[in-house]
């Protein structure tokens, strides 16, 4: 897994696997013209390497040249030739061949066409070291094809993403698979942490919980934390973005997960909007919010049934108890109607054994 700008990209195509499909291709394309001392275009910026390997591998007589074509943005097509360069020789009457790096929806193949009918060629042929059949929308006819390929986005051996990975040996691929990203919400005694733990390793999230994330990062003196400590300190609110920027160092430090269970934040409409914001730059969203609910006079006997054990001050008073149920219920109820708007809240039954309230959980989960 390499991360270029934003985005993490997986292997996908070795180097012994592009080789393979260069020389093949050169083979195919010099049982067909070898005698004809053909002209070969490259089209740039992505087919410098695969280019230069044809050219090695091709061993006959022949020409080449470049033209420039430009008609990609980030990760996807804009669909329009934003430059065009090259051609300054006489190719009247001769057998020319174009080299594509990639050829997806087939936009340039147009103005390639154009060129080369008015130049009055013998004959035109197009090669393709990788084709994207599922995305391609012309009628051109391509000659060579060197390997077929899903139609996702890739980078190396001369591809980009937005400048960087052209240098790369080997072709990855935008690591883009469906995510779960899950809110809980519950009550103290709900059994909201016993079943984060059952669902990350079912389902192989990352279990992020705020609190955990503010001690580690106050523990180990890194910048943000030395930032929340010096709000805390002063008895203020520690502002969501600093919350935010833990949360994204958390998610950036597991980018092979299949998601994550966000517990602790957000706590109000607000963060609701920042963390939406921030897992969009990431191209992810949040899947599911999913309430554990249970009465409350059946979480007070829970609670006070722990306090026992646990020795902890809040677990042993029946008001005390209370008065973060009610917190809860203020602190909740806005982010209940704000996921509600987008369709993402569930409710799921929180009494019963643990493997109970797990299979509910899991039903709901394997439902997105």
């Amino acid at each position: 897994m390499i991360k270029l700008h934003d985005k993490y990209f997986k292997k996908f195509i070795s180097s012994a696997q592009i080789q393979e499909a260069v020389t093949r291709m050169a083979a195919e394309i010099a049982e067909d013209v070898k005698d004809e001392q053909p002209i070969f275009v490259g089209i740039l910026n992505g087919v410098f390497m695969f280019f230069a390997d044809f050219m090695k591998a091709y061993n006959y007589p022949c020409e080449m040249t470049f033209v420039k074509l430009a008609s990609y943005h980030g990760t996807s097509s804009s669909g329009e030739i934003k430059e065009l360069i090259g051609l300054s020789q006489d190719i009247e009457g001769r057998t020319v061949i174009v080299l594509e790096d990639i050829i997806d929806t087939g936009n340039t193949l147009d103005e390639l066409h154009a060129i080369f009918k008015a130049k009055k060629v013998k004959d035109f042929k197009i090669g393709t070291l990788f084709f994207k059949p599922e995305a391609y929308k012309k009628q051109h006819n391509i000659d060579y094809i060197g390997m077929e390929i899903s139609n996702e986005f890739i980078v190396g051996y001369g591809l980009d993403y937005d400048d960087l990975g052209r240098n790369l040996p080997e072709v990855y691929q935008l690591h883009n698979h469906n995510m779960i990203n899950l809110i809980l919400f519950g009550k103290p005694g709900a059994g909201k942490g016993t079943q984060a733990n059952f669902l990350k390793e079912k389902y192989n999230l990352v279990h992020i919980s705020t609190g955990d994330v503010f001690r580690y990062n106050i523990k180990n003196g890194t910048e943000l934390g030395l930032l929340a400590k010096s709000y805390m300190d002063k008895g203020d609110l520690v502002p969501d973005e600093v919350t935010i920027n833990m949360l994204q160092a958390e998610v950036e430090k597991n980018p092979e997960a299949n998601g994550f269970i966000f517990d602790g934040f957000p706590r109000t409409t607000a963060q609701a909007e920042a963390l939406d914001n921030f897992l969009a730059t990431k191209d992810m969203g949040i899947s599911a919010t999913i309430a554990l609910e249970a009465d409350d006079e059946i979480l007070i006997q829970r609670l006070l049934e722990r306090g026992k054990v646990s020795g902890r001050a809040d677990d042993q008073d029946e008001n005390k108890i209370r008065n973060r149920f009610d917190e809860y219920n203020q602190k909740t109820a806005p982010l209940i109607d704000y996921y509600k708007k987008q369709n993402k809240f569930h409710s799921v039954n929180g009494i019963g054994t643990i493997e109970e309230i797990t299979v509910r959980l899991s039903a709901t989960i394997d439902q997105l």
